[in-house]
């Protein structure tokens, strides 16, 4: 949870300290890591009682950790410089006994709001939380991207070296945090830095046939060549076909000027349901920070205009609160969805200035700003 709020980080208040900045940012990859005894049973069950011989070094001390595992630094036998991701023991049943409880507690939010059919979502989430815990999956994914991006001049995705349910290894990748860029890059580092995020997470379904749907701040990196580092494929959507249309169409009715076009885009996408009494005003103006980087080529995205747009729209003493609650999420769409509120949230920590436009028109099939939203 804390990791997904990494990504609107930018939301969160000021403060002299920058606390809540500080404290998402060690949610990213700097929890506490098992102690090495803990873990080393993973190794022994997933490597061979002799794994320590595929190494020249292994450090024992965890230089990350997050949510279902942690990483180490060490040297594979050839001489390279080697991340060791070991999954916690016992992770997988935590993760989806915490997603059973999780829907049990969501029950209780359909009282709320009206329009949202959370079985599916739940569901859905279940299943894309289980696949991260399969590191063998995970591995094969960032193959692709390794094969797809080898020579690209945006982006670095390091090579898989060894993979087991359990236990990657791949190559190090070395760069300065994206959040570090955050709060201390200079304004063209974080201007390229956003346009290469933005472009990376866009550009996997058509170029891979899979889009990388964990888009907080710790997965990248910006190397010492200006090249985006994209590290952690155990949350990818497999799109064989690229990105469906529904999601450039769906981009496309969000910009339309007129309310009635939106809700009858939004019905037909399956965002309202059919019958549903919406003031349409009020529905286009909470779309707005959604769809508002869409309306320029160039936009600037900040830390203030990200807070003021969500300001109004979820204060409940707001008519258009009242609309956000009979608005339903399709499952089909809730990692896309993920995604592009990651994309609109890290830029804004980033107070990037980056093109929109342009690579929404190259990488989205189904946008088209000048089309009638329902065609």
């Amino acid at each position: 949870a804390g990791q997904l709020l990494s990504t609107v980080e930018a939301l969160f208040p000021e403060d002299p300290e920058a606390s809540w900045r500080t404290a998402l940012t060690a949610l990213q990859e700097d929890n506490p890591g098992l102690p090495f005894d803990r873990v080393r049973p993973v190794l022994d069950d997933e490597l061979g009682a002799t794994w320590h011989s595929r190494f020249r070094q292994f450090e024992e001390r965890a230089v990350a950790a997050a949510s279902i595992g942690q990483v180490h630094r060490a040297v594979w036998s050839d001489g390279r410089a080697v991340a060791v991701k070991i999954q916690y023991p016992g992770a997988r049943e935590a993760l989806l006994g915490d997603v059973r409880t999780l829907a049990l507690s969501l029950r209780l939010t359909t009282l709320i709001a009206r329009g949202l059919a959370l079985p599916p979502l739940v569901a859905e989430l279940r299943t894309r939380l289980a696949e991260e815990t399969d590191y063998g999956r995970e591995a094969a994914h960032q193959r692709a991207f390794a094969t797809e991006y080898a020579a690209d001049a945006d982006a670095v995705v390091p090579a898989v070296v060894e993979a087991t349910p359990r236990v990657l290894v791949t190559e190090w990748l070395d760069g300065v945090p994206l959040a570090t860029v955050a709060m201390e890059g200079t304004q063209p580092d974080r201007d390229l830095l956003g346009t290469r995020y933005q472009r990376f997470l866009l550009s996997g379904p058509e170029r891979v046939g899979l889009l990388h749907t964990d888009p907080h701040p710790g997965n990248f990196r910006l190397l010492e060549d200006g090249r985006l580092g994209v590290m952690d494929f155990g949350s990818v959507l497999v799109l064989p076909g690229g990105m469906p249309r529904t999601f450039g169409r769906l981009m496309t009715v969000m910009l339309s000027r007129d309310p009635e076009e939106i809700l009858l885009g939004l019905q037909d996408e399956g965002f309202v349901r059919l019958g549903a009494r919406l003031e349409t005003d009020k529905l286009a103006d909470y779309l707005a920070p959604f769809s508002e980087p869409a309306r320029h080529e160039v936009f600037s995205y900040s830390r203030a205009w990200l807070r003021s747009q969500f300001a109004r729209i979820n204060d409940p003493r707001n008519p258009e609160f009242a609309v956000a609650l009979q608005l339903n999420l399709p499952a089909e769409h809730l990692f896309t969805h993920r995604v592009w509120l990651g994309i609109v949230g890290v830029l804004s920590q980033l107070e990037a200035t980056v093109p929109v436009r342009a690579e929404l028109l190259r990488w989205l099939p189904g946008f088209d700003p000048e089309a009638s939203p329902r065609r």
